[in-house]
């Protein structure tokens, strides 16, 4: 049961690795809205690192040319994205490493679990980092867009977040069930320390009798 929930956790950790990578790079974290407004000519959307235009006939895209001159916001976020990733490829290599049916790492399943408790770490870490890199992005949109006084173009939430949100939450479930899976679940995983008591020699002084066999001559054979 042990190995199944550990192959389990291994393609769910994956699963949220690639899908983290691809919210990264997905066009569309936020798309401007056609709320209010009667006419509409053009589309804007935006991600981390470029902003698009499109309308019926033309599409053009920029890139972000400073990074200082982004908001706060969007530079945490893209930390935090990356950051994720990472956590998320040294998830899946100590999760592969102290998984009980690898023969990575030898036999000492002690030390695998150890390894594969570290996996379960780096996976609930990248499921924090993007669960707040999205969340913190979503909040900036919501608030200039119930923003009455806000003058720029309001957005609304794109699809590239929610597939941020689907990742944490698999990296969050995973990590917290390969941790759950670690502990010792049979008594021959464990390596008891069986007592034993000295053993008590009690001091003689006087002399080494001989082993050898019993004499036949008495006492007075020696008068």
């Amino acid at each position: 049961m042990k190995e199944i929930c550990e192959a389990v956790v291994l393609l769910i950790g994956f699963l949220s690795t690639i899908m983290a990578f691809a919210s990264l790079y997905h066009p569309y974290w936020r798309e401007s809205t056609n709320y209010g407004s009667a006419i509409t000519t053009a589309t804007l959307y935006e991600n981390l690192w470029m902003s698009c235009a499109t309308d019926s006939n033309t599409n053009n895209c920029y890139d972000f040319q400073s990074l200082l001159a982004l908001p706060g916001y969007i530079q945490a976020s893209r930390a935090l994205m990356i950051a994720a990733i990472v956590m998320g490829f040294f998830g899946i290599i100590a999760t592969l490493v102290g998984m009980q049916c690898s023969k990575v790492g030898g036999e000492n399943y002690v030390l695998k679990g150890r390894v594969a408790g570290i996996g379960g770490v780096f996976f609930l870490l990248e499921g924090l980092c993007t669960m707040i890199s999205v969340s913190w992005y979503a909040f900036n949109i919501t608030q200039e867009f119930f923003d009455p006084l806000y003058p720029g173009t309001k957005y609304e939430i794109g699809e590239g977040l929610y597939i941020g949100w689907c990742s944490a939450t698999l990296a969050l479930c995973g990590g917290a069930c390969l941790l759950c899976s670690c502990k010792f679940e049979s008594t021959e995983e464990k390596m008891p320390y069986h007592y034993q008591p000295p053993t008590q020699v009690t001091a003689y002084s006087g002399p080494v009798m001989s082993q050898g066999p019993p004499s036949h001559y008495n006492r007075n054979a020696y008068v």
